[in-house]
C-alpha cells in the first residue's frame, strides 16, 4: 500500500479492500448494510410465524426500504460510475467485459427483488406454508445473487476504480451518489447505513462527516430501532 493513500476500512463479509488514491469507505459501508439486511430477512422468513400477518407485513414494508436503497444506489453506479470507466477503458478489453459484467448483474437483481416483495404481500393476504418456502427460496436467490455481485465489485470493480479515476471524477461521483437519495429516505438512510458497524468504523464515519451528521443520527435511532424490531422480532 501506498503510505500516501487513503486508510481503507474492512467489514464483516468484505471480499477484498481496494487500496488507491480514493476513500472507498461510504461503498464498503453499503455493501455491509446490504449483507447484514440479505441475512436478517433469510432469517426472518424462515423464523416468523405464518399467520402473524403484522409482522409479515412490517417485513415488506422494511423489504421495500430495503430494495429502494438498492435501486438507488445501482441507479448512481449505472449512470455516474460504469460510463465513466466504460469511456476510460476502450483500449482494455478485460476492464470493457468487467464493466458490462456489472450492468448486467444489476439488471439480473432486479426481478428478484420484486419476486420477494410479491411473496411478503401473499403471506399478508394468503399465508400458508408453501407460500412461506416460496418466499424463502426467493430471498435465498436474491440473496445469493446479490452477494456474488458485491463480491465480483469488491474484488475486480473497486480495484479498477482506483486505477482508473481521477480525483475530479470520483468526486463527481460520490457528490451523484449523495445526491440520489430523496430527503424523504434519510431518516431511514442515516441509521440503517451506520447499523452494525464497529464501533471504530462508526466513529470514523461520524468524525469525518461532523457534528450535525452525529447529531441527526442520534436522534433517528430511536425510530429506527423501534421499526427493526417489529419486523425481525422473530430473528
Amino acid at each position: 500500500m501506498n503510505d500516501t493513500y487513503p486508510e481503507q476500512i474492512t467489514l464483516p463479509g468484505q471480499s477484498s479492500v481496494a487500496d488507491g488514491p480514493h476513500d472507498q469507505s461510504g461503498m464498503y459501508v453499503m455493501h455491509h448494510a446490504f449483507r447484514r439486511d440479505l441475512a436478517a430477512f433469510e432469517a426472518a422468513v424462515r423464523a416468523t410465524p405464518i399467520g402473524d400477518a403484522a409482522t409479515w407485513r412490517a417485513l415488506g414494508d422494511r423489504w421495500t426500504d430495503f430494495a429502494t436503497v438498492l435501486h438507488h444506489h445501482h441507479g448512481v453506479e449505472d449512470e455516474h460510475l460504469w460510463p465513466v470507466l466504460l469511456a476510460a477503458t476502450t483500449e482494455d478489453a478485460t476492464g470493457t467485459a468487467l464493466l458490462h459484467a456489472m450492468q448486467a448483474e444489476h439488471e439480473r437483481i432486479d426481478p428478484s427483488l420484486t419476486a420477494v416483495a410479491a411473496g411478503f404481500a401473499t403471506m399478508v393476504e394468503h399465508p400458508c406454508a408453501d407460500h412461506r418456502n416460496a418466499l424463502d427460496v426467493h430471498v435465498t436467490a436474491t440473496r445469493a445473487a446479490l452477494l456474488a455481485h458485491l463480491a465480483h465489485e469488491e474484488t475486480e470493480a473497486l480495484p479498477l476504480l482506483q486505477r482508473t479515476l481521477s480525483v475530479e471524477q470520483n468526486a463527481a461521483f460520490e457528490k451523484a451518489a449523495q445526491r440520489a437519495y430523496p430527503l424523504r429516505m434519510i431518516p431511514f438512510l442515516l441509521p440503517w447505513a451506520s447499523d452494525g458497524l464497529p464501533d471504530d468504523v462508526r466513529r470514523r464515519i461520524v468524525e469525518s462527516a461532523g457534528p450535525a451528521y452525529g447529531l441527526l443520527l442520534r436522534l433517528l435511532r430511536g425510530r429506527y430501532e423501534r421499526a427493526e424490531r417489529r419486523a425481525f422480532r422473530y430473528v
